[in-house]
């Protein structure tokens, strides 16, 4: 795609692209470690940089400082927007992780139903009929396999569009970024007390696993299991939310 940009350019274009990819490769790199800090072990930092070199080349070669926005700005857009794509075009979840990641949602979506009040693990282990070590297991798969970040989730608004030409967006875009904005709030607020917390130290003060597990006085492996389960819940309400 870049080099088929390219050649709408003459050399005099080009060699001022060619400049502003030299002067903000080093964002690249920011954003690709900044981004991989939140994403499994298995995502590897370096195919974030590849892609996002391509959406700063982009950025270099479709730039149009009329529209109000400073280069930065818009180069980022372009960048985060190229490693979220690549992160959707390869999603490594088998199958069958998919498969058990419905039979959780729907598990929480009927006890909650019938009991009006969060679903407990156990509670979802039994009616999955499985040990709660095996529903711990599948929440870390499904954990895993997933890029289940907020910044993929749309909560950062300076990722709406991929295609972004100008900083202005459309008044559908708008509505439709507040809409699920709105509706994430909601989703995150209706979490348990203890998962609630967890969401906000990981997303909000950016402490990692070990970090969070020394406020609360738990494992690393238990803030783990908190979290995955709180993504499984948010997933689970925005999902009815769509139907």
């Amino acid at each position: 795609m870049a080099m088929r940009n390219a050649r709408k350019y003459n050399d005099t274009q080009l060699c001022s692209a060619d400049e502003l990819v030299k002067k903000h490769a080093g964002m690249v790199h920011r954003i690709a470690y900044h981004l991989s800090a939140r994403l499994p072990a298995s995502v590897m930092v370096d195919d974030l940089i590849q892609a996002g070199m391509i959406g700063l080349l982009d950025a270099a070669q479709l730039y149009d400082p009329t529209q109000g926005a400073s280069f930065e700005t818009y180069a980022t857009i372009r960048i985060r927007g190229s490693m979220l794509d690549e992160l959707r075009r390869n999603d490594w979840a088998p199958k069958s992780v998919h498969r058990k990641e419905r039979e959780l949602m729907a598990a929480i979506r009927k006890i909650e139903g019938e009991t009006g009040r969060d679903a407990r693990g156990q509670e979802i282990a039994d009616a999955l009929d499985i040990t709660l070590d095996e529903y711990h297991q599948i929440l870390q798969e499904t954990s895993n396999c997933r890029v289940m970040n907020f910044v993929d989730m749309g909560i950062s608004e300076d990722l709406m569009g991929d295609g972004m030409q100008s900083t202005q967006p459309e008044p559908l875009q708008t509505v439709q970024r507040d809409e699920f904005k709105r509706q994430l709030v909601e989703a995150i607020s209706s979490l348990p007390e203890r998962e609630c917390f967890v969401v906000s130290m990981y997303y909000d003060d950016e402490l990692n696993l070990k970090e969070i597990g020394q406020v609360l006085g738990v494992s690393e492996s238990r803030v783990s299991q908190l979290l995955s389960q709180a993504h499984l819940r948010i997933r689970t309400k925005l999902s009815d939310i769509d139907k």
